[in-house]
């Protein structure tokens, strides 16, 4: 009878501990079982139960949050893009954080002409930057961030660098 007690109480803590956690709801669809710490601009902070190391990810990576409260809120919505045609979809991400949790899958370029060419500089800029998406659509890459940006005013050329990512 007592071990059945204790068994008994072990059971309960055990489901009052896990009843306590956050949900972490990726687009990737996993779920993490965690405790948020802390929700900034572009990434989020949590916890994994019994742990004190402070985890992030980027909230591009986060669909949505279960609180233990019973509260639910929306994170980011799903960038999808299945091929070239997609490269209109494509996100460029300005700060580093916000890549956490996704997945690099290369490097993309995206270039307009040099010398002679048709452009002001800002079709310049505009082309280079849809050569850029167009790349990462290809790979099949949601996200970009920007490493580099070279922009000659005097050729009008521009050039710019980065790297794609995507849920997977």
């Amino acid at each position: 009878m007592k071990s059945i007690m204790l068994t008994f109480i072990a059971s309960v803590i055990t489901l009052i501990t896990f009843a306590q956690n956050d949900k972490l709801y990726k687009h990737d669809g996993e779920v993490q079982d965690v405790k948020i710490v802390k929700v900034n601009e572009y990434t989020i902070s949590y916890t994994f139960p019994g742990e004190t190391a402070e985890q992030m990810i980027g909230k591009y990576a986060v669909a949505k949050i279960g609180y233990a409260s019973g509260r639910s809120e929306e994170i980011s919505g799903k960038v999808s893009v299945s091929g070239g045609a997609d490269w209109d979809n494509v996100m460029v991400i300005e700060d580093k954080g916000a890549i956490l949790g996704l997945k690099k899958m290369g490097e993309v370029r995206g270039k307009t002409s040099g010398i002679i060419g048709f452009h002001t500089a800002g079709s310049a800029d505009k082309k280079s930057m849809k050569k850029l998406k167009e790349a990462a659509a290809e790979m099949g890459a949601s996200f970009i961030l920007i490493t580099s940006e070279k922009d000659n005013q005097f050729t009008t050329q521009s050039i710019k660098r980065g790297f794609g990512y995507s849920y997977k």
